[in-house]
C-alpha cells in the first residue's frame, strides 16, 4: 500500500503542477488579449475558473495524502495518548464518510445531472468538468483509508501534529 501511495503522491503532485502551469498560461493569455489586444478572449476566463476548481480539488486530495490539512488540535494535544489515538480514528472515519457521501456520491450525481449541459465558452460538456468532484473524492477516500489503517496500526499518531506547535 505504501508503494501505491508513493506513486499516487507523485502522479498527483505532477498533475497539480501541470494544472497550475496551464492556469498561469491561460490567465496570462487572458490579460494579454484584454490589455494589449483590447479584445478579451471569451473562453480563457471560463477555462481559468474550471482549472482553478480542479487545482483546488486535486490539491486538497494531495494535502490529505500528506496529512497536511488544517487541523486545530490544541485541545486534543493536551489529552493522553490513547485518547488522541481514538480521536484520530474518529476524525478519519468522519472524513471518510464526508468524502464518500459528498464528494464521491454527490459528485457523481451532479456530474451525471450536468452531463448534457454545454458550456458557452468551451467545447466541453459541464459533466466532464464536474468529474473532478468524484475523482478527488476517491483519492481522498484512498488517503483516508491509508491513514486510518496507519493510525490503527500505530504507525502514525492519532493527531497529525506530533511536533511542537508553530511559534510566530
Amino acid at each position: 500500500m505504501n508503494k501505491i501511495k508513493r506513486g499516487l503522491d507523485t502522479t498527483l503532485a505532477w498533475f497539480c503542477v501541470v494544472l497550475f502551469a496551464v492556469l498561469v498560461v491561460d490567465v496570462t493569455w487572458q490579460v494579454f488579449t484584454r490589455v494589449v489586444l483590447n479584445d478579451p478572449s471569451g473562453w480563457s476566463e471560463e477555462l481559468a475558473k474550471y482549472l482553478f476548481i480542479w487545482l483546488g480539488l486535486f490539491g486538497s486530495a494531495f494535502v490529505f495524502g500528506e496529512r497536511g490539512h488544517i487541523v486545530v488540535d490544541f485541545a486534543a494535544a493536551q489529552l493522553p495518548g490513547a485518547v488522541q489515538h481514538w480521536i484520530g480514528v474518529l476524525m478519519q472515519l468522519v472524513i471518510l464518510a464526508f468524502a464518500s457521501l459528498v464528494l464521491v456520491y454527490g459528485g457523481y450525481k451532479i456530474s451525471a445531472l450536468a452531463w448534457d449541459q454545454n458550456l458557452t465558452g468551451l467545447p466541453v460538456n459541464v459533466g466532464w468538468l464536474y468529474t473532478a468532484l468524484p475523482i478527488s473524492g476517491v483519492l481522498i477516500v484512498f488517503y483516508t483509508v491509508y491513514h486510518l489503517v496507519a493510525i490503527l496500526r500505530r504507525a502514525e499518531s492519532g493527531i497529525a501534529a506530533d511536533a511542537e506547535p508553530d511559534v510566530l
